[in-house]
Formats: C-alpha cells, structure tokens, sequence
C-alpha cells in the first residue's frame, strides 16, 4: 500500500494511533472542527508573508505531486534563491515547504501560521519538513517559524517587518525530528491495521485541538460523565476519568468544587429550580432607567486593515439596543450596522453615544467584551472618550446571578453562558431560539457573514444584513426577558409592551 503521510496528516495523527486508524476506516464519524475564517486567515497571512522575502517562485499545486517535486528539483538547480511551496518526497513521507530559501551550502526552511505565538504542534509539523530534507541530502541551515505579531498596531502602510515575527526554532526541534521515522512507521502500522486500534481518552484529545473522533470515541461512556461538567479543566477531568471517576453516580460524593457538584446534583437527581431570591434582590436594585440592553456584535482582521488595528483585534461591526425610558414604559429598540468594506468604528461609536443617554443602567451579558470594545474606541477618538466612558461605567453585567449561582436551573447544565441560560429559562420559546433564524445563529456565523459581505451580490447583501439585524436584535431581546425573568422570580411582575 503506498500511503503518503504530508504534514498535515503527519501533525493530525502524531498523539493517537486509533485517529489514524478512524480517519481511514470510520472516516464518517469524523466531526469537522476547522472553521472557514480559520483557513481563510491562514491563506491571507501565508500570501503577506511571502513578501516578506521579496521575489520568489511559486511551485503551482498539482495533484500529481510528482510535478511539484520535478517543478522544486528545477528551481533549486537554477540557484532560485526563494522558493515558495516548495515540495519533497522521502520515502513515504511529502511536504510543501511554505517559504525555501535557497543557497549554494544549503537551505533556510520557514514555516508560516497565522497565530500570534508558536505553539508546540507547530515544532512537530516543521520538524517533519526539516526531516525529510535532510534525509533527501540537503544541509538545512536553520528551519524558522512566521508568525504574527500580537503587538503591531497599524498606522499608515503595512509595516511587515513589524507585522510579522520570525522565530529561530533550528536548536528545539532536534528532539522532534529524531522521532519523525518511528512516528511515520506508527501512524502507517495504524492505518493499515486490518483491526481497529483503541487509544484511552487523554490529553491529545483535546489538545493542541479537540479532535474531530472524540464524540466517536467516547460513544460507551456513561452519560452523563466526567466530560460533561461544564466548567471544569480538562486536567482536573481526566484526572477523575484516570481515577475511574466517570459517571455522575461516581462524582457525586467526591470533595470537589461545589459549582462543579451542584451541576451533578441537579442533574443526577432532577433537581428543581435553585434561586437565592435575596441574593437577586440586591442585584435587581442597582439596576436603574432608563434601561439599555446593548450588544455589540465583532469581526476580527488577521492583518490590519486599518489605522489602530493589531492581528485579531475586535471590530465592532453592529450593535443592539432595546430600552426602556422609565418604569411602565414600552420597550423600544435600536440598532446600527455598518457598511460592509469600510471602517466601522467611528461612524458605530457616533451612534452609540447618540443612542445612549449618559445616565441609568446600560445592561450586557458577560459584560467584559462590552466594555473593552467601548475602551478601545475611547482610546481611538478622544472626542467621543468622555461619553463613550460614561456609558462603560454604566454598564451592569446581567450575567452575575448566573455566574454567582444565585439563579441555577438542572437545564443550565453547569454554564453561565446566555446560549445556556435562555433555552432553560424559556424552555420551548420559539421566539427566543436561535435555531428559528435564518442563516445567523450565532456570534462566528455573524462574524464571517460581516467578513465577507463584499464577496456578495447587491440583493445577497440585503438579505444577509437583514439577518444580521435579526441576530443581534434576538440577543439584546433575550437579555430583557432574562430581567424580567429576574424581576418575576423576586415577586415583581414586569409587563412589556413592545
């Protein structure tokens, strides 16, 4: 069998001998975890990156591989002194290199991500390069890593010397690439194992990403389990499930954390409702009109596209507003999206402060992403500074009853989070389930939609922004109806009149 292991699968299969085997055998059961922007980021950054090295040679994709080693073999001999997807075989190992620099003693081998900090997985993938260079004759003078750099902020033209960070990482893959050989020969053993291999549920399993088989592989555990509780490390969860601490039955007498019990309690036991009414109570108090329910909705650029941007910064793109003036009053609401293709921040923080008077309670749900949107743009039109700061000390998180546990249902299941809260609250609502929308359900949906929104036609355009406008409005609506869940289960009935 000629199986060919390239550096992706070589990087996908290294910690689990049963992924490879699945990945084979059982390849319906993979569950796809890579989102598009992931990919989408990763194609960008490796394109600005190239320039960096001024002008190269592209060794153009073709299926049969065959072309694209024959295409390098040709540029190295004609002393190309940048090659770019460079491609070599060894044995039944293949790699494209992302950036070859090549000279009469040897070669530099670069490897772009577009994360901001080198992370193991990324040793182990330039290891298998360097490897198998070496292995064809090649004297590699140093294999780097490209990646971004979390600190640049642009101003003016792309400064990519500053935008990108180049890592020396020659001496700490020595180790890895030593056992790239017996790391090929196990992956190969698995894949062609006429048997299904089985692997325990470990920490590759999570880490560096949670892998695409574990839903399949954790199929005959009892459920609920150790890997149900929400809050938990995954540390601390596999050192119950080592433990043979795995079923709820099992952990309901341990001496853990009472967060983590709580949530077994309810659920082992069906358990009704939990609310610490005077807890609410003093919550509910500090709450004052006029009311604002705002949430921002954000995208992220890998590389800046604008004045004031670092790598994946938070650009607020859209907002939602539902308010009540004063006590009694309807609920009224508005909302702001921006152009697609320009800047949103000016023209969003203008019509935050018009929207938002500079007194009464401005509501968010998980309130730190709240407010550093509205700090960073202070800190990037200081005209608008002392309003748009005004509006960030107003701000109130409705998410502290859930957090604190004072509020605490079985259908919670151990989360604070509002995607959580609001079905347990208002079990069976349709008009509070995002499943009933169209097209955006949830805050990446929202993100690559804005992203890509120029890619569309006129009339695509209309309708996607219309559905974003839905989006965000279900979001600051479900905050609402949250309060006035609160305020009901304190006693106070609150009728809203939209």
């Amino acid at each position: 069998m000629n199986d060919v292991i390239t550096k992706s699968l070589y990087c996908s299969l290294l910690f689990c001998d049963r992924c490879a085997w699945l990945s084979r055998n059982k390849p319906e059961k993979y569950v796809e975890k890579k989102k598009e922007d992931v990919l989408q980021n990763g194609k960008e950054v490796g394109e600005y990156a190239k320039e960096l090295f001024g002008n190269y040679v592209n060794i153009e994709f073709n299926k049969n591989i065959n072309v694209m080693i024959e295409r390098t073999q040709e540029c190295v001999e004609r002393n190309t002194p940048v090659i770019t997807e460079a491609s070599f075989r060894y044995e039944n190992m293949f790699c494209s290199v992302d950036i070859l620099k090549n000279y009469p003693d040897g070669v530099e081998v670069y490897e772009v991500k577009s994360s901001t900090e080198v992370q193991d997985i990324y040793l182990d993938d330039i290891a298998f390069q360097t490897h198998i260079i070496r292995s064809l004759g090649y004297n590699v003078k140093s294999a780097n890593i490209v990646y971004l750099n979390s600190n640049y902020v642009r101003n003016g033209d792309l400064e990519l010397d500053k935008l990108f960070i180049i890592e020396d990482v020659t001496d700490e893959i020595i180790p890895r690439e030593d056992k790239v050989s017996i790391n090929v020969r196990r992956i190969l053993s698995s894949l062609r194992s006429p048997k299904e291999v089985t692997n325990d549920i470990d920490s590759y399993c999570f880490k560096p990403y949670e892998c695409p088989f574990l839903e399949y592989c954790s199929k005959d555990l009892p459920k609920p389990n150790i890997f149900d509780v929400k809050i938990m490390k995954i540390t601390e969860k596999l050192k119950y499930y080592k433990a043979g601490k795995i079923s709820f039955e099992d952990l309901i007498n341990e001496d853990i954390n009472e967060k983590y019990l709580q949530q077994i309690d309810f659920e082992l036991n069906d358990k009704e409702d939990y609310i610490n009414v005077n807890n609410v109570k003093k919550f509910l108090k500090t709450i004052k009109y006029p009311l604002y329910f705002l949430d921002f909705e954000t995208y992220q650029q890998a590389i800046p596209l604008y004045d004031g941007v670092s790598p994946y910064m938070q650009i607020p793109f859209q907002y939602s507003l539902h308010y009540i003036e004063k006590e009694g009053k309807e609920l009224k609401h508005k909302e702001f999206l921006a152009k697609e293709g320009t800047d949103p921040r000016r023209k969003l923080a203008e019509s935050l402060v018009n929207d938002i008077p500079l007194k009464g309670t401005v509501l968010a749900y998980n309130m730190s992403f709240e407010k550093t949107v509205i700090k960073n743009l202070a800190k990037i039109y200081p005209d608008l500074s002392k309003k748009l700061m005004k509006i960030h000390d107003n701000i109130i998180d409705l998410m502290v009853p859930f957090y604190n546990r004072d509020y605490y249902t079985k259908d919670m299941r151990g989360s604070y989070s509002i995607k959580y809260v609001l079905p347990a609250l208002f079990p069976g609502d349709p008009s509070l389930n995002y499943h009933n929308l169209e097209q955006i359900h949830n805050g990446g949906e929202a993100m690559n939609a804005f992203s890509n929104l120029v890619n569309y036609s006129e009339e695509e355009r209309l309708t996607i922004r219309k559905n974003l406008l839905e989006y965000c409005k279900l979001d600051t609506f479900a905050m609402v109806k949250i309060w006035q869940k609160l305020n009901e289960k304190c006693g106070k009935n609150i009728n809203i009149s939209i």
